[in-house]
């Protein structure tokens, strides 16, 4: 069991929406902005306020040194070297949801692709997802993709990695969690299941879905209905959907 903070090294963000996010929230982390040396006055002008506030150290760049930085992501002429994001381990996680009340946790199992990932914590910043869950082994990293495409969420958003999701979801319905699991054959759906209650959405990663440990742990399977014909939907655009029926039910519930 993780006992502590899950740290790496310093990180590269990009995206003027990502940065200037971190700029705004959290501005002592960043450690460094590198701008495009040819931006754009309306580009710069979306960012530079911004950076007058925080103070932070700006350095004027090529195109080639931001690409080198970023691993050519779409960094639209801005990028920033900040502190690791603190992961919770498995200790600190369950001190943190011990302290909630009636919790909507996010779980996700084996989501390998960055963008999706990306906006999957974005989708769960904005709906006030109390915590995300990943597998430390199962899910993509905190990659500069994953903070672009979140926008910001991904130095914001609580984030759990844990070393055995099975077992943390054992510790989950024992503290009394409603896990709801999607499953495209599942007969019940997400619109027929009560999730004004302390409840973690679990979702897998498109084509295998859940993994079978995962799925057996989930109190109950539902599925999104399906009326075109596609037979699934994009995990995030999946993940969007289950966490605002979720906020639609507590609205109503409170």
């Amino acid at each position: 069991m993780t006992r502590g903070r899950l740290r790496n090294e310093p990180q590269i963000i990009c995206g003027i929406n990502a940065v200037g996010a971190l700029l705004e929230r959290s501005p002592e982390r960043v450690l460094k902005v590198y701008v495009q040396d040819n931006l754009g006055p309306k580009r710069l002008g979306r960012i530079g306020p911004r950076l007058d506030l925080a103070g932070v150290e700006v350095c004027r760049v090529g195109l080639q040194r931001l690409d080198a930085l970023t691993g050519a992501a779409k960094h639209q002429g801005v990028a920033a070297l900040i502190s690791p994001s603190t992961l919770l381990g498995e200790a600190e996680a369950h001190a943190h949801i011990q302290q909630l009340d009636r919790p909507l946790i996010l779980v996700l199992d084996g989501i390998e692709d960055p963008r999706n990932f990306g906006a999957c914590l974005r989708s769960a910043d904005a709906a006030g997802a109390d915590l995300v869950v990943t597998a430390r082994s199962r899910n993509v990293g905190m990659t500069a993709v994953v903070s672009k495409v979140a926008a910001g969420a991904a130095e914001t958003q609580p984030i759990a990695q844990v070393g055995n999701l099975a077992r943390f979801m054992d510790f989950l319905r024992d503290a009394g969690i409603w896990l709801v699991g999607t499953d495209g054959a599942a007969e019940m759906t997400l619109f027929d299941t009560d999730l004004a209650q302390s409840v973690g959405l679990v979702l897998g990663a498109e084509g295998r879905g859940l993994r079978r440990l995962t799925r057996e742990r989930c109190d109950a399977l539902v599925s999104l209905p399906m009326l075109g014909t596609v037979e699934s939907l994009n995990v995030s655009v999946a993940t969007g959907i289950c966490l605002y029926e979720a906020v639609r039910q507590r609205s109503c519930d409170s």
